[in-house]
């Protein structure tokens, strides 16, 4: 075993912790030690030292966990990097985070992220952005950019994050770790602040595939608190698989093609000729709908988005500002100093949509081509097992670049939507090098295909020589 228990991957530790060979308090301190060292603005909160827990059950093994700012965690900070709740305390506990903990996984710190999870970019934060560990001149990505950067910069051995368009997996690939998106429904949101709620779903960042199996195999559960939860159709197991023989991957061209910066697409074509060395088939896979899902999804989003946010008012929590001119006036000061400029953008937009005369020529249109995008994946599936392509259209860019020009922004989540709208499970792998930074590679299944994705990621991974030690602190 290595002297620094911080070295090794989550399910090694959890291993040692089980055998006896590790003491779980003192990984929990060894890892508090690593948060201590955060220099990327990724951490919110940090918990206390002497706070490791004195026994551990569970498959978690004791290996302490990051988690995103919008997970409500009882008498801890959860403030969804948003001034309107800056320094909230809430009285009860997320259910995923529940169940990590009872599962042996206890809480370390909890980690920035863009402004109720809206934003590509992790510069929404109303407490500063975060940094890329790769190059502190760039963005990780978001909205869960504080939850990459404590895995891949060595704050934290996994995180939890959130994605409603791309989240887990965007960030993933600009820091060079792994994320992955689950079936919609499978995770309990039960405790999440909302920001669309047929989108968003919680999953895990880690540093590799097996971690990641291994913290999502307890993140699944029916829960009755959550209307949308259903669970999972079958437990997750760690991925074991060294090849893709009689695997067929689908390559959607709308989903690979324009757009793509050359260093990307460089490395996603050279994963693509390992996939086949490997023994997977590699086929075109066509998604006629799938360049409309940006534009669907900055209509559904948004609409949901000014559904959820209108609870943040100034009558029963989080902040409030009161000019003393009625009530009217105290909703308007308290909501305006409240949120950020990318918020009030998405509540603005969202309720156009939703206004009287707008609702089908916009909102309802948007939800056809949802509609459509799903079938989409259906007749895809029936092809192919998986389908692959870029997670990132490029690589991590420079901090302030696209903050002017919105649009411009929305595109970095071009490969990701799409799956987010169907509500299948995706996964981001690191799959090389461009311009010194990291990218990604997406493997996307049909829904509750969690298993076979995570079986396609362990093969490619184990087969790509990709040195992650730049990121780490």
């Amino acid at each position: 075993m290595s002297n620094d228990p911080t070295a090794l991957t989550a399910a090694s530790s959890a291993a040692l912790v089980k055998s006896g060979e590790l003491d779980a308090s003192d990984l929990f301190e060894a890892w508090l030690g690593r948060a201590e060292l955060d220099t990327f603005g990724a951490l919110s909160w940090i918990a206390q030292a002497g706070e490791s827990p004195e026994q551990v059950d569970g498959p978690l093994g004791g290996v302490p966990l990051a988690v995103k700012d919008l997970f409500c965690t009882e008498g801890v900070p959860s403030q969804s990097g948003s001034k309107i709740l800056e320094g909230y305390k809430p009285p009860y506990t997320a259910s995923v985070v529940e169940a990590l903990a009872k599962s042996g996984a206890p809480l370390l710190c909890k980690t920035h992220q863009d402004e109720f999870a809206m934003g590509s970019s992790n510069e929404n934060c109303a407490f500063g952005p975060v940094l890329n560990p790769w190059d502190k001149s760039r963005v990780p990505g978001g909205s869960s950019g504080g939850s990459a950067v404590a895995v891949a910069a060595g704050l934290a051995p996994w995180a939890l994050g959130t994605d409603t368009g791309g989240s887990i997996r965007q960030p993933a690939a600009l820091c060079g770790i792994v994320g992955l998106k689950p079936t919609y429904g499978s995770v309990s949101r039960y405790g999440m602040i909302a920001f669309a709620s047929s989108l968003d779903q919680a999953g895990p960042l880690t540093q590799d595939v097996t971690d990641a199996a291994l913290l999502f195999s307890q993140m699944i559960a029916r829960d009755p608190r959550d209307a949308t939860s259903v669970g999972h159709q079958e437990s997750i197991h760690l991925p074991d698989r060294r090849d893709l023989t009689g695997v067929r991957l689908g390559v959607p061209e709308e989903l690979s093609g324009d757009g793509i910066e050359p260093g990307v697409r460089a490395t996603f074509e050279e994963t693509l000729e390992r996939a086949r060395e490997l023994g997977a088939e590699v086929v075109p896979c066509p998604l006629p709908h799938a360049p409309h899902a940006l534009s669907a999804y900055y209509l559904i989003a948004p609409a949901e988005c000014s559904s959820n946010l209108a609870r943040f008012d100034g009558v029963r929590y989080g902040q409030r500002v009161d000019p003393g001119d009625g009530l009217d006036a105290m909703y308007s000061a308290t909501r305006a100093a409240g949120f950020g400029p990318e918020v009030r953008r998405r509540i603005m937009l969202g309720t156009y949509a939703l206004s009287s005369g707008y609702y089908d020529a916009y909102y309802g249109r948007a939800q056809r081509v949802r509609t459509l995008i799903q079938r989409d994946f259906d007749e895809a599936f029936a092809n192919c097992d998986a389908i692959v392509t870029p997670t990132s259209s490029s690589v991590a860019f420079p901090l302030g670049s696209r903050t002017a020009d919105p649009l411009s922004m929305y595109l970095s989540d071009f490969c990701t939507v799409p799956m987010s709208l169907a509500g299948i499970p995706a996964i981001s792998i690191p799959n090389g090098m461009s311009e010194g930074l990291p990218t990604g590679f997406q493997i996307a299944g049909p829904a509750f295909a969690e298993n076979s994705i995570l079986g396609i990621a362990h093969a490619l991974e184990s087969s790509i020589q990709f040195d992650r030690s730049g990121a780490r602190v």
